[in-house]
């Protein structure tokens, strides 16, 4: 596995040269200092605009995909398994323009995770993120389901 020879920050400052992300223009723009917080950008570009003259949905759509998996993998990964397990997207309005997402969550629910997978074999946390427009208007609306579990679960759930 690849997340055991390379950090989960190393991986998205170079995510941007993956092709699918390199072919829709979407990088990473800003981590913070704790990772907590991923800001994800798409600059509007000939090769990511559709017929009509907006941001492809399906582009929209990846600018979602393994973030928050990442930042929870970087602060859980030791003990704990972390998946992503289902996505839905609502577009708002067409996009144009540079767009962007901001991932975060917090290190009290970090804990919170941890303290919920001593509790129950696994915990499928919910996020909801919004992709914004240069004039900061909601262009689509993306909720997450991630799957978390420990990766002594199995020996800590099973019937003795």
């Amino acid at each position: 596995m690849l997340i055991n020879f390379i950090e989960p920050r190393t991986i998205l400052k170079l995510i941007r040269f993956w092709p699918p992300y390199l072919g829709a223009g979407i990088y990473v723009k800003s981590i913070n200092k704790i990772f907590t917080e991923v800001e994800v950008r798409m600059k509007q570009r000939f090769f990511n605009t559709n017929y009509v003259g907006t941001h492809f949905g399906g582009s929209l759509y990846s600018m979602c995909d393994p973030f928050l998996m990442f930042i929870l993998l970087h602060h859980l990964k030791d003990e704990h398994i972390v998946w992503d397990k289902g996505a839905s997207i609502d577009y708002v309005i067409p996009a144009k323009g540079e767009v962007r997402v901001v991932f975060k969550t917090s290190l009290d629910e970090i804990e919170t995770i941890k303290k919920e997978c001593l509790r129950s074999f696994s915990f499928e946390p919910k996020y909801a993120v919004e992709i914004l427009d240069e004039e900061n208007k909601v262009v689509a609306r993306v909720n997450k389901t991630l799957y978390i579990r420990r990766k002594d679960a199995k020996k800590l759930f099973s019937k003795k």
